[in-house]
Parts: C-alpha cells; structure tokens; sequence
C-alpha cells in the first residue's frame, strides 16, 4: 500500500491577509502500487493575483522538491515527472495533481503551493498517522 499525504503551505504575500490561502481537498490518500491517485487543493480563499500553481513532494528526511507548475489556463511545466500531471478548475479555484500509475516511490507528503517562496509560516494541515491493522 502507498500512502500519500497532502499538506498545503500557507502563503502570506505582502498586500494580503492571513486569510489568503491554499488548503488540502483530501485526507490521507491510500492507494495500492499502480493506481491513479489524485490530489486536490483549494484556493477559493485567495483575492491575489495567481500567476501559478506549483506542486512539491518531500520524502522523509528531505527537503521538498519541485515536481511541477501549472498556470491558470493549464499550461504546465514541460521538465515534470513522468506520470505527474496536473490541472486547474477555475471555477471552483482547484488545483489538481494526476500521478498515474503510482509506484512505491511516490509514497510522499505533497504540498501545493500559489507563490513559490514561503513568506510567511508553513502549516500542516494533515499529518501521517500510522495506520492500525
């Protein structure tokens, strides 16, 4: 089983408020090798200006890495991983990560993220909790 966690930095950008943010959609993804999985955040709280979207994966021990950006209109980095994909519904203000067919090695935090420097606190929004069989 692969477990994905998705947590959201919560970005402060000079001009806004505190209430400017990103979030999680889900919890705790379980997902088996091979899987699709995706991942949401909103950002229905945010009155900037979105120039971008970007997504970061963190292994334990690690710093987070870059995985990819999407603008707006759903144009999105071209040096992404293979099998990461990633989509925007602006209407709903939603940002989507695709990981398709999921591998050992995806297991991960995620992090979704509007600016790509942390001006402000990072929040956890979710932790990983072991799982009890």
């Amino acid at each position: 089983m692969i477990i994905f966690t998705l947590l959201s930095f919560l970005w402060i950008c000079i001009g806004h408020t505190e209430g400017d943010t990103i979030k999680p959609l889900s919890l705790n993804e379980n997902r088996h090798v091979g899987d699709n999985v995706n991942l949401s955040c909103s950002y229905k709280d945010y009155t900037g200006t979105v120039n971008n979207l970007q997504w970061y994966r963190q292994y334990p021990r690690s710093k987070p890495e870059f995985l990819l950006y999407i603008f707006q209109h759903g144009a999105m980095s071209d040096d992404r991983p293979p099998r990461f994909t990633a989509a925007v519904n602006q209407d709903n203000k939603q940002v989507d990560l695709n990981i398709s067919s999921a591998v050992e090695t995806d297991s991960a935090i995620y992090y979704c993220a509007l600016v790509p420097t942390v001006t402000g606190n990072l929040t956890a929004s979710y932790k990983n909790l072991p799982r009890k069989n």
